[in-house]
């Protein structure tokens, strides 16, 4: 809990608390460097914190740091059990019904061993830019609008989002887009399938 009334002294407490989050975190390492063989994701964080938090009401051995010190020992000494390898899908619990509920999407229901992963290296997608180009003295044909148009009906059965267009027009921003894309849409231009979703006029 934040404890603070105002806004420094709230960005205080924020910074507080993740220096400590961040100290911690390095005992914890710490502490699993120095056995060989031991496992980071056995070393309870809670464990970490609620020894902290003790030496700092008693004021007892709180210079001590790292392995060495009273954190780093009883970490060591409460080491969790291993964790199980294994790779489930998670089942998102449906808000309407007490039952778990998941389509069937391929991905298994059951523990199993991973023996290898498949990486793919995607391409960065290119950097929108900064500002928008004024084609106010742009000929009809060329202009923006005629331009989304002919995009839309290149392929009409799919739902283009104002980023994916204005990355193919390469000369607006965002925010941009996506106003002149909604006032398309109020006259009848264009389509609005969904939030954030346009295809060509009358295709649904």
């Amino acid at each position: 809990m934040l404890r603070s009334a105002d806004p420094a002294g709230v960005e205080q407490e924020l910074w507080a608390q993740l220096a400590l989050y961040q100290a911690l975190r390095t005992v914890v390492v710490e502490a699993a460097e120095s056995r060989p063989g031991t496992d980071p994701d056995r070393c309870g964080f809670t464990t970490a914190l609620h020894t902290a938090r003790d030496l700092v009401v008693q004021a007892a051995g709180v210079t001590g740091y790292g392995t060495s010190g009273v954190i780093g020992q009883r970490i060591l000494a409460g080491l969790l059990p291993p964790r199980r390898p294994r790779v489930s899908t998670r089942k998102v619990r449906s808000p309407i019904s007490r039952y778990h509920a998941r389509q069937d999407d391929g991905r298994p229901d059951t523990s199993r061993t991973v023996t290898g992963l498949d990486i793919s290296i995607l391409e960065p997608e290119p950097e929108l830019p900064a500002a928008s180009h004024d084609g106010r003295h742009t000929p009809p044909d060329d202009r923006r609008r005629q331009r989304v148009l002919e995009v839309l009906d290149t392929d009409p059965d799919r739902h283009w989002h104002p980023r994916d267009l204005a990355r193919h027009l390469g000369d607006v921003t965002l925010s941009t887009m996506r106003r002149q894309l909604d006032r398309w849409a109020s006259n009848g231009l264009i389509h609005k399938a969904g939030p954030a979703a346009y295809t060509s006029q009358g295709t649904s």
